[in-house]
């Protein structure tokens, strides 16, 4: 999940990273008021999950109301490679006289964290060649590090302080947050040389998302998606073809690492929970069913609570009305999985000993039907 500016902000500012002054609207009469509270001159700002945005001129600096009426309509129409304007941001102007660029991020093949920081800011940190990277671990970043980073970037006196301290209360937020990526893109240098974040980037990772309740009011919550929630399991809409169906979030989500690393990519993470019923399970197929996206169902369900002919059950209703028409590879096992096999046996789910063997069919069938 990737947050907007002003949420990535508001993050920052909960672990003390200091941010200007801003506002958020979602309409021109709450976006009026703001600009009477923060008072001229400030940047208008387009928040949408692209970068890019300055280039494409959705972040405009505002020094009257003639211009706020102009530029508020005009940025609020703006898409940026595909994306539109979700809200705007107000936001007090800087004073400052440097620009530094920083970033942590989830290395996962070195499995560890990556620091990159860099005395240029402002620019898509590919096009920069003075780059400092260090591979700083799991843990909080070392104070010793921060610090000869900082001298590395060509910050002197107070500022290699600052900059340590910014480094700690990020890495901090970066860990106790499971964050894939944490970036302050540009870090302002003032003229005191203390440091402010001009600009905020973080991904949080899906897979951590239930563990962490107070990130929800930052997700996006599609009309599927609420339905789910309304019918007592969890669903998150993905970008891929291949729905994924368990019950429990551990489960479900291990599902979804294993169909990745065989090159699948799942269209949904679906948990129907520990109190499902026949007719939870069959609202959840309906719902997947009106996901067009969807070429093939994976089922990982482990029959405790729930028991296997429970979802077997709802699996032949849905065949019945005709509610499933793509194919379904599953691996059902415990309670009452011999009956649930005998149910489903003849019908157009395919059953499988292990999740590995249904994941491995449910990829190449797929990928064959396009």
């Amino acid at each position: 999940m990737r947050l907007l500016e002003y949420q990535a902000k508001s993050l920052f500012s909960d672990y003390g990273i200091k941010i200007p002054k801003g506002l958020t609207s979602t309409n021109i009469e709450k976006g009026r008021k703001d600009a009477k509270t923060l008072g001229f001159p400030f940047v208008i700002k387009a928040q949408m999950p692209v970068g890019g945005r300055g280039k494409a001129g959705a972040i405009q600096k505002c020094h009257n109301a003639d211009e706020f009426e102009l530029k508020y309509a005009e940025i609020m129409q703006k898409v940026v490679k595909g994306e539109k304007t979700r809200a705007i941001l107000l936001e007090k102007m800087a004073d400052y006289k440097k620009e530094l660029y920083l970033s942590l991020f989830l290395n996962r093949g070195k499995r560890c964290y990556t620091l990159i920081a860099s005395s240029e800011g402002g620019v898509e940190i590919e096009s920069v060649k003075n780059q400092v990277i260090r591979e700083v671990g799991l843990g909080n970043v070392p104070k010793s590090t921060s610090e000869e980073v900082a001298k590395a970037i060509g910050l002197k006196d107070n500022s290699i302080q600052e900059f340590a301290d910014l480094v700690q209360k990020l890495s901090k937020l970066t860990i106790e947050k499971e964050a894939e990526l944490t970036e302050i893109n540009p870090v302002a240098v003032l003229a005191d040389g203390t440091l402010l974040a001009l600009d905020g980037k973080v991904i949080i990772d899906d897979n951590a998302m239930f563990r962490h309740e107070e990130l929800k009011k930052f997700q996006e919550v599609s009309e599927l998606e609420e339905k789910a929630e309304k019918s007592g399991f969890s669903l998150v809409e993905l970008d891929g073809n291949i729905a994924v169906v368990g019950n429990g979030a551990g489960l479900v989500m291990s599902s979804l690492d294993m169909l990745s690393d065989h090159g699948g990519k799942p269209a949904c993470f679906l948990d129907v929970g520990g109190g499902a019923t026949t007719e939870t399970v069959y609202e959840a197929l309906t719902l997947i069913s009106k996901m067009k996206k969807v070429k093939g169902i994976l089922v990982n369900l482990y029959g405790g609570i729930v028991k296997t002919t429970t979802v077997a059950t709802a699996f032949i209703r849905a065949y019945e009305n005709k509610i499933i028409d793509v194919p379904v590879f599953a691996r059902l096992s415990g309670a009452e999985s011999d009956k649930s096999k005998q149910m489903l046996s003849g019908s157009k789910t395919r059953l499988f000993d292990t999740v590995e063997e249904a994941i491995n069919a449910a990829v190449i069938g797929v990928n064959k039907n396009g």
